[in-house]
C-alpha cells in the first residue's frame, strides 16, 4: 500500500514538473533523469526528486531529500590562511552538496522515497572525499579575520561581497556562494554551475580585492589589474588544463589556482610550487605564442627547484636561511609581474619582478617589501642567510680569495659602498679610477653589436643570466634561470685552477680567442680585451693573458670588500689562494702604486724582496 502511494506521488510530481519547469532552470549534469545529460542516471523522470521532496523528513528548507553524508572532513589550511573553518554541519548548504560530492553516499539515496535505482559514475573531479585541503574553504567562522586581500564588504554588518550575484549564506562562504546548482551555464564558456560569468576572474574578485591596504600590510594582489597574467592575450590550448577560457587574461586566477582538488593544496595551486608555473613556461604548446622556456634554462644548471628539505612557503622569512632554496615566486610575484618590454636603468628591478620581496644591503636583514633594486631581491639568498654551501658539483669551481669576509658567499661586503673596489652593483661607479679598457656600451651575445650603454651601475643579471637571453640579443628568457656556463653566467668565463697553491696551473688558455667564443667572453662584454693586451692599466697583462692565465687568478669578479696589510684593494685584485702561494717568507701582496706583486704562481716566484727594493729605488713599476 505504501509503495503504491509513493508511486502515485512520484507520478503526480512528474506531471507537475513537466507542466511547469522552474524558470531559469538549466540543470545540466544535475539532471539525473533517464533523458538527462548526466553520466549518472536514475529511473525516475522528475529531476527535482533526486534532491528535494515536498514532504522531506529533513526539516527546513530546501526540503532536502538526499541522504546526508556523515563524513568528517580535513579542511583547507595554509600558513597564510587566517580564518577558522567550521566543519560543514547538517542544514548548511555545503553539507547538502557534499551529500553527493564527497562520494560517500551514492546519488538517489532519498529520505522520502528510499533508494532509487541509479547507474553510472560521477566524474572524479566531482568527488572530493574527506580531504578538502585542496578545495576552497567553506563554513568559515564569523566574524572573519581582516586582511588586505579580502574585500571590505565581507566585514560589513551584515557581511556581503562586491558582486550582488555572489551571495554569502548566513554570513559565510558556502558552496552556493559560487555555484548555482540549478543553472549549469551562466558562464557559457566554463559550465560549472557558477553563479556568474567568471571571465577574467570576476567571480574570484567578488571576495578577493587587489585594491585594499590594511594596517600597513602588503597586499600581494595590488598590481593584479596591470600584471601580465591579467592582461595577456596569449592563447591557451588548455593542454594542460588551465581554466577553460581561450586566453591567459580570461583564465585569470584559474590559470594557476583551482577551486577544488588542487594538487598544490596550500593556496590551491594547480601544481605544487614551481610546477604550477612550468605548466606554461616550458616552451610547449599550452600557450600560443609559447611562453619563454624557463624550464629548459633551469635544466641546464640553474637555480634548482626546491626539494622536501627546502620547500617554499609564502609565510617564510624574507631572508632565506635554507641552502639552495629557489622557487619562481622567490624572484617573481605572479600577481604583479609585468612584461619586461621596457627595461629600467640599473639597478632598478625588471618589470617581471614587480612586487617581490627584498633585503636591504645596508644591514642584510631589513626587509624591503616590495624591493626597489634588483640586487635587493638577490640578497634574500646571497647575503646574510645562513646555511649556504658552495655547490661546486652543480655550479663549478669557486675561488678562495686572499681577502674575504667570514662568509665568502655573503656578497654584501663585496659590493657595498665601503668596498675598496667592486663592480658597481650596490653603489655608483667610482669615476675617479680610470678604466682604460671599459667600453662605452655592453656587447650583445654575438660579441659585435652594441647593446645597453654602460652607466654608473650594472645589474646582477648583466653577468648572471641565461646564455640565450633576449635582452642581449638571444631568444630565450631573461634572468638567472639557468645557463650552459658555470655559475649561471651569461657567457663563457674560464677559471685558473692549480693542483696545489703556487704549483702549475692545470687550466691554461694560451694565446686566447678574444671573441665571444673565447675563455673570457664575459669580461669582454664590458672590457675591450685588446686594450688589456696593450698593457694600458698593468704592464704585465699581455704576458699573463698570452701565457694562458685566467682573470680569476688575480681578480675577484664581485668586489674587494676591504684593504689588507698586503693588498691595496684596488682594481679588484684579490688573488685566488688556491692558485697562488707566498713567495718564501714574503706573504701574497699587491701594490698598485708600484704595479707590483709578490707571490708564487705556476712554479714561478714574483717580486722578490730585492726586486721590490730595486723598483722603489728606481721609481719604476715592477
Amino acid at each position: 500500500m505504501t509503495r503504491t502511494v509513493v508511486s502515485l506521488l512520484i507520478l503526480a510530481l512528474n506531471i507537475g514538473t513537466a507542466l511547469a519547469q522552474i524558470p531559469g532552470d538549466q540543470l545540466g549534469v544535475h539532471d539525473l533523469t533517464p533523458s538527462g545529460v548526466s553520466p549518472v542516471k536514475g529511473g525516475v523522470a522528475s529531476s527535482c526528486l533526486y534532491c528535494h521532496a515536498p514532504h522531506s523528513s529533513l526539516s527546513g528548507p530546501p526540503l532536502w531529500n538526499q541522504t546526508l553524508s556523515s563524513q568528517a572532513y580535513n579542511n583547507y589550511a595554509s600558513s597564510t590562511y587566517h580564518q577558522t573553518n567550521a566543519a560543514p554541519t547538517v542544514g548548511t548548504s555545503s553539507k547538502l552538496c557534499l551529500s553527493c560530492h564527497d562520494g560517500t553516499v551514492a546519488p538517489g539515496q532519498t529520505v522520502a522515497f528510499g533508494k532509487m535505482l541509479v547507474g553510472g559514475t560521477m566524474a572524479p573531479t566531482a568527488r572530493f572525499g574527506s580531504d578538502l585541503r585542496g578545495s576552497h574553504p567553506t563554513s568559515m567562522k564569523t566574524p572573519m579575520v581582516n586582511s588586505p586581500e579580502i574585500a571590505p564588504q565581507l566585514f560589513n554588518s551584515p557581511p556581503g561581497t562586491k558582486d550582488s550575484a555572489v551571495k554569502l549564506v548566513k554570513g559565510t562562504v558556502e558552496c552556493t556562494t559560487c555555484h548555482d546548482p540549478h543553472s549549469q551555464g551562466k558562464d557559457h564558456t566554463v559550465p560549472m554551475f557558477l553563479v556568474r560569468d567568471n571571465t577574467r576572474g570576476q567571480l574570484c574578485l567578488a571576495c578577493h580585492d587587489p585594491s585594499r591596504a590594511v594596517n600597513g600590510q602588503i597586499n600581494y594582489l595590488s598590481n593584479w589589474a596591470i600584471s601580465v597574467h591579467a592582461t595577456a592575450t596569449t592563447q591557451t590550448s588548455n593542454q594542460p588544463y588551465v581554466g577553460g577560457y581561450s586566453t591567459v587574461a580570461d583564465n585569470a586566477c584559474g590559470a594557476c589556482h583551482m577551486s577544488h582538488n588542487a594538487s598544490g593544496q596550500a593556496r590551491l595551486l594547480r601544481a605544487a610550487d614551481d610546477l604550477a608555473c612550468i605548466s606554461c613556461h616550458n616552451g610547449g604548446t599550452g600557450v600560443t605564442p609559447p611562453a619563454p622556456n624557463v624550464f629548459a634554462e633551469i635544466a641546464k644548471g640553474g637555480h634548482p627547484f626546491p626539494s622536501v628539505n627546502n620547500a617554499h612557503d609564502r609565510a617564510e622569512s624574507a631572508v632565506l636561511n635554507n641552502n639552495r632554496h629557489a622557487t619562481c615566486v622567490d624572484c617573481h610575484n605572479p600577481h604583479g609581474s609585468m612584461q619586461a618590454s621596457l627595461l629600467a636603468a640599473a639597478p632598478l628591478l625588471r618589470a617581471s619582478q614587480n612586487g617581490v620581496v627584498g633585503i636591504s644591503a645596508a644591514d642584510g636583514v631589513t626587509v624591503l617589501n616590495p624591493a626597489v633594486n634588483q640586487y635587493e631581491n638577490c640578497l634574500r639568498c646571497h647575503g646574510t642567510s645562513s646555511g649556504k654551501v658552495a655547490n661546486t658539483a652543480r655550479y663549478g669551481y669557486v675561488p678562495v680569495r686572499a681577502v674575504s669576509n667570514g662568509d665568502p658567499l655573503n656578497l654584501i661586503p663585496d659590493f657595498n659602498g665601503t668596498a675598496s673596489s667592486s663592480h658597481p652593483v650596490m653603489h655608483d661607479r667610482k669615476s675617479t679610477l680610470a678604466q682604460p679598457s671599459l667600453r662605452a656600451q655592453m656587447l650583445n651575445l654575438d660579441g659585435t653589436n652594441s647593446s645597453r650603454a654602460i652607466g654608473t651601475r650594472i645589474l646582477c643579471t648583466d653577468c648572471h643570466n641565461s646564455d640565450d637571453n633576449r635582452e642581449f640579443g638571444g631568444t630565450g628568457p631573461n634572468g638567472p634561470h639557468g645557463s650552459k656556463f658555470n655559475h649561471i653566467l651569461e657567457r663563457r668565463y674560464e677559471f685558473g685552477v692549480a693542483t696545489v697553491p703556487g704549483g702549475l696551473l692545470n687550466s691554461l688558455f694560451p694565446n686566447p680567442d678574444l671573441t665571444v667564443n673565447g675563455p673570457y667572453a664575459l669580461c669582454s662584454k664590458c672590457h675591450d680585451l685588446q686594450q688589456v693586451l696593450l698593457d694600458t692599466s698593468f704592464k704585465e697583462h699581455a704576458r699573463h693573458i698570452n701565457d694562458g692565465f685566467s682573470c680569476s687568478v688575480c681578480h675577484t669578479a664581485h668586489g674587494m670588500e676591504s684593504q689588507s696589510g698586503n693588498i691595496s684593494g684596488e682594481r679588484m685584485v684579490s688573488f685566488d689562494v688556491n692558485v697562488v702561494a707566498p713567495n718564501g717568507v714574503m706573504p701574497v701582496s699587491y701594490n698598485r702604486a708600484l704595479n707590483s706583486c709578490t707571490l708564487t704562481c705556476h712554479n714561478h716566484s714574483h717580486g722578490t724582496v730585492a726586486a721590490v727594493a730595486t723598483s722603489l729605488l728606481n721609481n719604476k713599476p715592477q
